[in-house]
């Protein structure tokens, strides 16, 4: 009797075991399935995410200012377009199209960023300042130092041509030039002779100027005339408002006129048009001369539009983004080589101060 109980026993403890042992494989593959089934919705959930966090955009405007030939700047610009497009899709912007366009002027880019009609423009600190109700800055260009960066115009009369330096800076300086004229060459020769220039000199003289909010090309140049000659650009009697850079240097060589307000190193922009476009026969270097020179000038701006309809935070941390990236690529840096750029930091309204005290200057003696 006492087998027959133990064999009972032995019998539903073995069936116990064995029906533990089938729930635990049933949890385990409940548990695979389980598992399975989170990562396909992880999966699904990722694809949702990165499909949401695309942004598509019709069109980006970038508008130019003109410092060189307009055309020029279209051209040498155009592989910006694919390059825009190709870093914004890595930050989560689908662009349909980027357009370029370069302004009639300098404060035809500042009015277009201010009514929100040009989402970003590549202008100059003095126009940023004119126009910062309606524009922001994102970043500040860099570009090489040059090996002149002296105060005294004897000095890059000395040191001819004008070449890069191993070193970037944020600033760059304005040049006042003379050209081939029986003038341009009289002022030089007083400059290069040890003479001080007088405000007689100044006024005789045919000048060559940009528009008003141009600080390489009318602001600083008038602070200096004001500091050493107690005049301004408004007080010059012989001056004609041009376009273009490239224009007043076309007209110094055709010696209608006999200075020129320009950026430090235009004259290598132009050494090559000087004979085969200007049809003089001596070089750029031998045939001007530097007759002054400014203090630094806060290099050139990336701003965006306040009022553009489309230009919130994460769009403007984009193209901030974007334009950093593009200029670390040779094909990004022949582009932004146009106006001299090498390079860009990140750029906040303040570092502007300083471009407004000019302004401020310049409007109160005009």
């Amino acid at each position: 009797m006492k087998k027959i109980w133990l064999f009972l026993v032995m019998a539903l403890l073995a069936a116990t075991l064995i029906a533990c042992g089938d729930s635990e494989e049933g949890s385990t593959d409940e548990a695979i399935e389980t598992d399975n089934d989170v990562e396909e919705n992880s999966v699904e959930a990722s694809e949702d995410t990165e499909e949401e966090a695309t942004q598509s955009i019709d069109t980006l405007s970038i508008g130019f200012v003109p410092s060189r030939d307009p055309e020029e700047i279209v051209t040498a610009t155009e592989p910006l377009k694919d390059l825009l497009k190709e870093e914004m899709a890595t930050l989560g912007y689908e662009i349909g199209e980027v357009d370029i366009t370069v302004g009639t002027n300098y404060e035809a880019v500042g009015e277009a960023l201010s009514a929100g009609t040009t989402d970003i423009g590549l202008i100059p600190g003095g126009t940023y300042v004119l126009y910062d109700d309606g524009a922001e800055v994102i970043l500040t260009a860099t570009r090489a130092g040059l090996n002149n960066d002296s105060d005294e115009a004897s000095d890059w009369n000395e040191n001819k041509p004008t070449e890069d330096s191993d070193e970037q800076v944020t600033y760059y300086r304005a040049l006042m030039i003379a050209g081939p004229s029986e003038k341009g060459q009289e002022l030089a020769d007083k400059v290069n002779g040890g003479e001080k220039l007088t405000a007689e000199d100044m006024e005789s003289a045919n000048w060559a100027v940009m528009s008003s909010s141009s600080p390489a090309g009318y602001i600083y140049p008038s602070l200096w005339l004001k500091d050493n000659f107690d005049l301004t650009i408004a007080d010059l009697p012989n001056k004609a408002k041009v376009d273009s850079y490239g224009s007043a240097f076309a007209r110094l060589a055709e010696g209608q006129i006999d200075v020129m307000v320009t950026y430090a190193d235009a004259r290598r922009d132009n050494e090559e048009a000087w004979q085969s476009e200007f049809n003089r026969e001596g070089t750029i270097w031998d045939e001007t001369n530097v007759i002054g020179v400014t203090s630094g000038i806060y290099n050139d701006t990336i701003s965006v539009s306040k009022n553009s309809d489309k230009m919130d935070d994460d769009l403007k941390a984009a193209v901030q983004r974007a334009f950093m990236n593009i200029a670390e690529t040779e094909e990004g840096k022949e582009v932004i080589s146009i106006y001299n750029h090498q390079g860009y930091q990140e750029a906040k309204d303040s570092d502007y101060d300083k471009e407004r005290e000019a302004q401020e200057m310049v409007q109160s003696l005009d």
